[in-house]
């Protein structure tokens, strides 16, 4: 009979789906793990092997490695060294330094500043009007471990970043500030250039507009303005001078005019100027005034 005392009791049966979900937890996860470990410490066991046997063969033939096991970095220079594969603590350098052949990879990085041309570039400023622009930038490495890790080439992609930065600036301003705040747009590139190039352990110092050509029909035009303000500044001028003139003269008349005797002496004065300029005999006729 079901439900006795000596009958074994048996427990309600599990639905499939259940039971996956149960012990999915339970069997694969640690399995992972395990993995996991395990080729951890394989690694580390076989890079060890792999570090103790190249040590062996360069000690056995240290006349033909010594070349390759010791370095000399300058003192402008860091040894960024990658031990099968892994980066071995901080950068090496300067001075004598030893690697072991066949496991450790050198890269030495140049810490001094570079000066790199930039390929001009043609911008459209915020009037639509097109410039062709030719600027220089200076940058030095100041972390050659992170420039490793964290850009291929240091030197295209600090080019591209400052052509693209260079782009996106003049289109901020028109012609006449492009014209007028040089100066103000390269310290805005070169603090957009140099957020983005810290990460790469890259610190861009200075960036330098050299050039900027305009098309030829708005270098015309200037031309044109600047030959009218030319003629308008000498006219301003010319008038200037005929007002001060006048001014002049209309006061020496006053004066003549009160004293007699300074216009008599000025026509005697203007006569004896044209007799020495003019050498001819010249008939002058003379008002009875001056005979008094």
């Amino acid at each position: 009979m079901h439900g006795g005392y000596g009958a074994p009791q048996q427990a309600p049966p599990v639905p499939p789906h259940q039971n996956k979900m149960q012990m999915q937890p339970i069997t694969n996860q640690p399995m992972r793990s395990d993995a996991l470990v395990q080729r951890n410490k394989n690694q580390g066991a076989l890079g060890n092997l792999k570090i103790a046997c190249c040590s062996v063969l360069s000690c056995i033939f240290w006349p033909c490695t010594i070349s390759t096991v010791v370095n000399i970095v300058q003192e402008y220079e860091r040894a960024v060294i990658l031990r099968n594969g892994i980066m071995k603590g901080r950068a090496a350098g300067p001075g004598l330094f030893y690697i072991i052949p066949g496991v450790d990879i050198i890269n030495k990085i140049d810490l001094r500043e570079r000066a790199v041309d930039i390929q001009p570039q043609e911008v459209l400023t915020k009037d639509s009007v097109s410039l062709r622009v030719d600027a220089v930038v200076y940058y030095e490495i100041f972390d050659p471990t992170v420039m490793i890790l964290g850009v291929e080439d240091a030197r295209v992609a600090t080019i591209q970043t400052v052509a693209t930065n260079l782009r996106s600036s003049f289109s901020n301003y028109s012609l006449s500030d492009v014209l007028e705040k040089q100066y103000e747009i390269q310290q805005m590139i070169l603090k957009l250039v140099d957020i983005a190039t810290d990460p790469w352990g890259i610190r861009v110092t200075r960036v330098e507009i050299k050039d900027l050509r305009l098309p030829f029909d708005i270098q015309r035009s200037m031309a044109a303005e600047a030959e009218s303000s030319r003629e308008a500044s000498a006219k301003i001028i010319a008038a200037e001078g005929e007002r001060d003139a006048s001014a002049a003269l209309s006061e020496a008349a006053e004066i003549m005019s009160m004293a007699p005797a300074a216009l008599q002496l000025r026509y005697l004065q203007t006569l004896a100027q044209i007799s020495t300029e003019n050498p001819s005999t010249i008939l002058y006729p003379i008002p009875m005034s001056l005979k008094q």
